[in-house]
């Protein structure tokens, strides 16, 4: 009876050791353009994916299962990355899906989720547009881009003396559009006069038209919708022409290591906006807390951690805790169970709204003495804002 017990045992401890993982699928930039941000999204799912595990998995009902992740790149090429969605759920037969990096590619892949009816959590997208065509199936980490810049409106308006007139320049993708749309009507609340409203083609590399023209306009502050590529020419041309406002921010680049690297002391006096910063207040289930996160990450890949890495885990996660929720791998419960999901992260609160987004306000922060500084959150100057910025070469 015992050796029957033990066999007995020992068939359904491997059953369950040879449980069929749940695997994640994504297509991300590791090459192209824009690999240099699509590789945060590469390391945060494998970094969340080895931490899961480690810790057991994910329980699916009664069963401990274990996450598999299959991650292709997409050569930040959009047309590919729809063609990468469509094998990973066709061909590749994964579970759910994980997003690409930058607005328009997930526009375009979300509705290969949609049409198959499998959830997407992105954290790499922020776009309105995403979410503004109704779909079920598409849940976003990043914050609406129309309110991108809110933060730092607010603390203009706070100033003293405050700026009077503004320069709005943004990239023609999906995410720097929708961020000039809510940046027009939060300058216009604001009683901030916009003196130059310019678009230019993404990946632009000459700023000296545009330069030149907020030189003339003598605009007080500059804010600049675009990626990091066309950020880092930007700034370096404006410090060639010498054009230097009172206050210039950017959308992304600025919370980053690489753009203090790539800019080295030029980079002072930059400003921008975070939705997270590695604080030991932001408490987790698998890292423990946003610092130790940060502290490991920095140890496992060699750089810094910023938002965009954050994000990625949080998507990771908001799977787990749904799938967790339904106790099942249907598409459909676990599509219904992210509607419902509300969990502490590293990220911070993790909570989508009926459209499948996020809300999180935006930190703005500013690079003084080499360091990114926290400047304005929560209605309130947390530093002090180096603003008028001294001219160029005197940091």
């Amino acid at each position: 009876m015992k050796r029957i017990l033990f066999f007995l045992a020992t068939v359904f401890l491997s059953a369950a050791a040879w449980a069929q993982p749940v695997t994640l699928g994504a297509s991300v930039q590791l090459t192209g353009p824009v690999a240099n941000t699509g590789r945060y999204y590469k390391d945060a799912y494998e970094f969340a994916v080895d931490r899961i595990n480690a810790a057991g998995g994910v329980k699916v009902g009664a069963e401990q299962r274990k996450i598999a992740l299959k991650i292709l790149d997409n050569q930040s090429d959009v047309n590919l990355s729809v063609r990468q969605y469509v094998q990973l759920l066709g061909q590749d037969k994964v579970n759910f899906l994980l997003g690409p990096f930058a607005s328009n590619f997930v526009l375009a892949d979300s509705s290969v989720a949609e049409k198959n009816r499998v959830p997407m959590v992105q954290g790499g997208g922020a776009s309105d547009q995403i979410y503004a065509r109704g779909y079920r199936y598409i849940f976003g980490t990043l914050a609406a881009a129309s309110d991108y810049f809110g933060s730092t409106i607010e603390a203009m308006t706070k100033l003293d003396p405050r700026p009077q007139t503004v320069a709005l320049l943004y990239a023609d993708d999906a995410f720097d559009v929708s961020v000039a749309q809510g940046t027009r009507e939060l300058l216009k609340k604001a009683g901030l006069k916009t003196v130059l409203d310019e678009r230019y083609s993404t990946n632009a590399s000459d700023f000296a038209a545009l330069l030149s023209r907020i030189r003339s306009t003598q605009a007080d502050a500059v804010l600049v919708a675009g990626h990091e590529t066309e950020v880092l020419n930007f700034v370096r041309q404006a410090k060639s022409l010498d054009v230097r406002p009172k206050l210039y921010s950017f959308t992304v680049g600025v919370p980053s290591a690489d753009f203090r690297q790539a800019l080295g002391k030029d980079a002072n006096g930059a400003s921008g906006m975070t939705a997270w910063l590695p604080s030991a207040q932001l408490k987790d289930r698998w890292f423990g807390d946003a610092e130790r996160f940060a502290h490991a990450w920095k140890a496992k890949f060699g750089y810094e951690p910023d938002y965009h890495a954050a994000s990625g885990v949080a998507t990771v996660e908001a799977l787990v805790n749904a799938i967790e929720a339904a106790g099942s791998t249907d598409p459909q419960q676990v599509r219904d169970a992210l509607a419902r999901v509300s969990f502490d992260s590293l990220y911070g609160r993790v909570a989508f709204n009926d459209k499948g987004q996020i809300s999180l306000p935006q930190t703005m922060v500013q690079i003084q003495n080499d360091k990114v500084v926290p400047i304005y959150a929560a209605g309130a100057f947390i530093n002090k804002l180096e603003y008028p910025l001294a001219p160029w070469g005197d940091h």
